[in-house]
């Protein structure tokens, strides 16, 4: 098949995700096309099969502000006629299955380009609520011919907040359990911790819904207890705020802001314990590469959270902004070698088990082909 993706390419789950997704889809013969305003941050490789269109932008004295979902549109067209797509795969409602629905009907007449959207969660949990897009949203969801979400919570939350009344199919977040496996780099550990502390690692694009000063304060009680130090990885707008409260607390010496990182399976190897302790969290796509690195993980009992850590087994689960719990978990943890251990097997076990690359992968295949083998998917009652 000859499949077109859309996603931010910006450091965030969506643009991950949507990045692996083509990667992966490439490796099995399909011909796969990107078309961003940028190139996909996970977009490290280019084989034959994959190619990236980008959306040109024109400034004009006019408009107050950039028309992209416009331009985006019009370069889907361009390309979904020129390299003959089949389908057309959408990830963030906003604005891309809107610029998608434009597309596909300007091509109706000639062509019946099939329009899936992946719904990844603040594209309807936040941003789709603004009265303004609500509408758009709804309307975008519903034109879709099939519709994705990575979380049963997303699902549900869909369905209720928008009154959807289509068929959302769950298809989980995955991971390349091949790539993301725990392998020992002592020279990176000792550089982090010369002295054998242990390790707790945070990652994400650093906006207010991670609570990245959360992640600092848990740490503050955890280094009370436990020789250790803290590797946040990622950047955004919170990463000022959050060096200057571990500046306040003492701790700066002991926290290491690496920014963006392309080598993840490298640093979480040498983590012993993530934290995600987010206040809107659909899937949560870093804790599961976390555990396919055998790093239990202690999160929020937020959104899609909570079907991915099993409290007790891979990890613990703690209210939101309770600090004091999540260092006590986090501490009894680093505290038993033993648990430590099962923990980190069961993490482990349940992202080969549940999320690997080749059990997921599959099922948007078979989407795809239910696609183009269907005319037009009805409205269905939920």
């Amino acid at each position: 098949m000859k499949i077109g993706i859309t996603c931010y390419p910006t450091y965030g789950g969506s643009g991950v995700v949507a990045t692996e997704l083509g990667k992966a889809l490439a490796q099995r013969g399909h011909q796969i096309h990107f078309i961003s305003y940028a190139l996909p941050i996970r977009l490290d490789s280019m084989t034959g099969d994959v190619f990236y269109h980008e959306v040109e932008m024109s400034q004009y004295p006019l408009f107050d502000f950039p028309l992209y979902t416009d331009s985006l549109a019009s370069k889907m067209v361009d390309v979904a006629k020129y390299h003959d797509l089949d389908v057309l795969h959408v990830h963030y409602a906003i604005p891309h299955a809107t610029s998608a629905f434009i597309a596909k009907q300007i091509l109706a007449p000639s062509k019946d380009l099939k329009l899936i959207t992946t719904l990844h969660g603040t594209d309807v949990t936040l941003v789709g609520l603004e009265p303004s897009f609500l509408p758009l949203v709804k309307f975008s969801i519903e034109q879709s011919d099939y519709v994705t979400s990575v979380s049963q919570f997303l699902q549900m939350k869909t369905y209720t907040m928008y009154n959807i009344q289509r068929e959302i199919q769950v298809i989980p977040n995955f991971v390349d359990t091949e790539k993301y496996a725990r392998r020992e780099n002592l020279e990176f550990k000792l550089r982090i911790a010369p002295q054998g502390e242990k390790i707790i690692i945070h990652v994400s694009n650093f906006r207010a819904v991670k609570r990245v000063p959360d992640v600092i304060r848990v740490f503050d009680l955890i280094r009370k207890s436990i020789p250790s130090k803290l590797i946040l990885a990622g950047d955004g707008p919170d990463r000022s705020e959050s060096e200057k409260l571990a500046r306040e607390l003492g701790l700066y010496e002991d926290v290491r802001f690496l920014g963006k990182q392309t080598h993840l399976p490298e640093i979480l190897s040498a983590s012993d314990l993530m934290l995600m302790p987010s206040q809107s969290e659909s899937f949560g796509l870093s804790a599961l590469e976390a555990m396919s690195c055998s790093v239990p993980v202690v999160s929020s009992s937020i959104g899609g959270l909570p079907e991915l850590v099993v409290h007790g087994e891979t990890g613990y689960i703690a209210e939101l902004g309770d600090v004091q719990r999540m260092a006590k978990y986090a501490i009894e943890l680093l505290s038993d070698d033993r648990k430590w251990v099962m923990f980190s097997q069961n993490a482990r076990k349940r992202a080969v088990e549940k999320f690997d690359v080749n059990l997921v992968v599959p099922i948007y295949e078979k989407l795809y082909e239910e696609a183009l083998n269907e005319s037009r998917i009805p409205l269905s009652v939920k």
